[in-house]
């Protein structure tokens, strides 16, 4: 696919080996995903910890009634809740291969729409513009974006995120933050060309740990 550099032109193309789009892999790493993002603070009370006198109704016979005990009942308004919520963690293990492939089945489905755009780099770290909003969307509509779609922007760059963070069809997030949930709810994505090259990466790291052992 082909790279553009800081002004928008077509730098170098990169070679990307990524699987076909699976769309149940994909669900199981979006519901994944959710499942840790829910708060999960529900919080209900049971019958020992409503606000409530624990003194019996009335007699157990001879009032024509059904048997009741105190008001803290959860068949009366007021009392506790019988098997109600309680504050949990909804996340749940999800192993780590299928993360990656439905990582990799995400920005493959992108690239297959012609939605994925790789870039060198942006121009924003220049002083003259300062990373400002109005220069960012300048570069996008240069390269077809003009808020008919929803982006969302990847990059260690800070100035481009800050210059894009108050454009409403946007969502910029760190290298860190790529996530397959973003990916899909956004129409293009916007990611630094060097995240595609897990070979380099490999290669560099690599070295780095040889040189530490020497």
């Amino acid at each position: 696919m082909a790279v553009i550099n800081v002004v928008g032109k077509n730098a170098r193309t990169i070679e990307l080996d990524l699987p076909d789009a699976n769309k149940h892999v994909l669900h199981q790493v979006v519901v994944w995903q959710l499942a840790k993002r829910r708060q999960g603070s529900a919080n209900t009370k049971t019958r020992a910890q409503v606000s409530a006198t624990g003194r019996k109704m009335y007699g157990q016979k001879g009032t024509g009634n059904a048997r009741h005990g105190d008001r803290s009942a959860p068949i009366f308004v007021g009392g506790g809740t019988a098997f109600g919520p309680k504050p949990r963690n909804y996340g749940y293990t999800l192993p780590k291969k299928v993360r990656r492939l439905g990582l990799a089945m995400a920005l493959s489905d992108r690239q297959q729409e012609g939605k994925l755009i790789a870039v060198d780099g942006f121009a924003f770290n220049n002083a003259e513009l300062g990373g400002k909003t109005k220069n960012f969307l300048g570069w996008a509509g240069q390269n077809g974006m003009d808020g008919s779609e929803t982006v969302f922007l990847v990059t260690d760059d800070a100035e481009t995120r800050r210059a894009a963070r108050n454009v409403p069809w946007i969502t910029a997030l760190p290298v860190a933050g790529l996530n397959v949930y973003d990916i899909m709810r956004h129409d293009r994505l916007i990611i630094d060309a060097v995240v595609l090259e897990p070979a380099q990466e490999d290669s560099d790291s690599e070295t780095e740990a040889e040189e530490g052992t020497q």
